[in-house]
């Protein structure tokens, strides 16, 4: 997603043995931007920074460092983050010693353009390159230019307790994989994040097991492509053919490791997030439908109703097959939502390929999804094959339409709803009232009520009355049957 979001955090500051001079009671504010995995990498930059003595800000004023950890996958991303660092270096007039630096995809993909050319930023660093923060940070301080953006094949930052920015102590994001093998001709995370691999399993449940300590009620396993997953004692996962046969037998896939994780937690909510169709298998479906911890939502891109469209993507996946694993998942586990990814307006798209995206639309009915025009990606091989020749007027309009069906559709599945009660996990106070509450339900679905003596972190039962297209309304009834298993 290539929507603005910004985060910061004031936490305590964790100062080690490793503290160098110049780094102890400096401050950092942190930004992000884009998807979920870049709120998770901040939470181990945050980490790794606490550890030589930085801490975080919430004030903009107050940072002697400030990092904007970016997204590179649309042009209106980078646009938009341009633009900040441009009105972030105008702080440097009044604070002499400010340094400004980039984190993530926009850092490896432009590398020495922000830093040199443009000179709009002090410090570039890659989403592998997160454990040599503090050197470049000294190397800004003797005058030295600070870049690596290296991918790795091995890292996963997996011995690192994230620092959990602006937490409302209930979700936590747990990385599991980085990286992508997939290739889809319009991204550019296989280049700025570089090859698959996987995540000790013992690690990722030393996390989820200290986030449970911590009162945590719902983690959020992440990666490119969370269906991938395999650990057979460490690389990436195209090296698993040269595994021996002890390593292949005592292998974990992701349904291995979504098992292991709802048997130990049975009391916190488990979701998992992004799917690829061509990668997600009936095993995956079939831990959902025995684990009641295991949300019933499925994050499911499938950019495109056209096979022809789908093909040139290399999406690796037709919309019969993708029919067919819809059908399975509402086999398996009838309540479950699915959302999607949808691009509008691809080289070669046409109205006809565009009619065949709203079909499919019309026959599954999305719960929600994240809908964007067309956007070259320079480095890719769309970019390199396919001349970008869709009118910009005709990708708006036929985005607008995408929108309004999944608006209508969305508005169709919540009205579902209406005159059931629900499982709600409070978190957060809801915007248009301080008197109510807002949540999400296990399908995702946002759900607004009042609040009498809930509190957050709670589950609760609650009716619903109405609905919009994006919100359950409704009034809380009792604890829900989770809460009540704790007591």
């Amino acid at each position: 997603m290539d929507n603005k979001n910004p985060y910061s955090h004031n936490g305590d500051v964790m100062i080690l043995e490793n503290n160098t001079s110049s780094s102890v009671n400096k401050k950092m504010y942190i930004e992000s931007y884009g998807c979920q995995m870049n709120f998770s990498d901040s939470e181990i930059v945050a980490s790794i920074l606490q550890k030589v003595g930085y801490k975080t800000t919430h004030i903009l004023n107050d940072a002697d460092l400030i990092l904007l950890n970016t997204c590179s996958i649309r042009d209106k991303a980078e646009i938009t983050i341009r633009n900040r660092l441009k009105s972030l270096n105008k702080l440097k007039k009044t604070k002499f010693n400010l340094k400004i630096g980039v984190l993530g995809c926009m850092a490896e993909r432009l590398k020495k353009t922000l830093l040199e050319q443009e000179k709009i930023v002090d410090l570039v660093v890659g989403p592998d390159a997160y454990r040599d923060l503090p050197n470049l940070i000294n190397d800004l301080e003797d005058g030295k230019t600070a870049i690596n953006v290296l991918l790795s094949r091995e890292e996963t930052y997996s011995n690192i307790n994230p620092t959990r920015l602006n937490s409302n102590g209930v979700n936590a994001f747990v990385s599991i994989t980085r990286g992508c093998d997939n290739m889809c001709t319009f991204c550019v995370v296989p280049f700025t994040r570089g090859r698959e691999r996987s995540r000790d399993p013992k690690t990722i449940l030393d996390e989820i097991s200290t986030l449970r300590s911590h009162g945590y009620k719902e983690v959020t396993l992440l990666g490119q492509n969370v269906d991938s997953y395999l650990w057979y004692g460490g690389g990436p996962k195209k090296d698993f053919v040269k595994a021996n046969n002890l390593q292949k037998k005592n292998s974990i896939h992701f349904h291995d490791l979504l098992n292991l994780i709802a048997l130990e937690n049975p009391n916190i909510r488990i979701r998992f997030s992004t799917s690829n169709p061509q990668d997600m298998t009936i095993d995956v479906l079939h831990v959902m439908s025995r684990h009641k911890n295991i949300c019933n939502h499925i994050h499911l891109p499938v950019q495109s109703g056209s096979n022809k469209i789908l093909k040139n993507m290399n999406r690796q996946h037709t919309t019969e097959e993708y029919f067919n694993l819809i059908n399975l998942i509402k086999k398996i586990i009838p309540n479950c939502a699915i959302s999607h990814d949808m691009i509008s307006g691809f080289p070669g798209e046409t109205e006809q390929d565009h009619q065949d995206t709203i079909s499919l639309m019309k026959k599954i009915k999305y719960n929600f999804g994240f809908m964007f025009m067309y956007s070259e990606r320079p480095g890719t091989l769309a970019a390199r094959k396919y001349k970008d020749n869709i009118p910009e007027a005709v990708k708006k309009r036929r985005l607008g339409e995408i929108i309004k069906l999944q608006q209508e559709h969305g508005l169709f599945r919540n009205k579902q709803f209406i005159g059931h009660e629900v499982e709600v996990l409070v978190e957060k106070v809801s915007k248009k009232s301080k008197n109510q509450w807002s949540g999400r339900t296990q399908q995702n679905s946002v759900v607004i009520f009042n609040k009498l003596y809930f509190k957050i972190g709670d589950y609760v039962s609650v009716k619903i009355n109405s609905a919009t297209s994006a919100t359950l309304l409704g009034e809380a009834v009792s604890y829900g049957p989770t809460q009540k298993n704790y007591e």
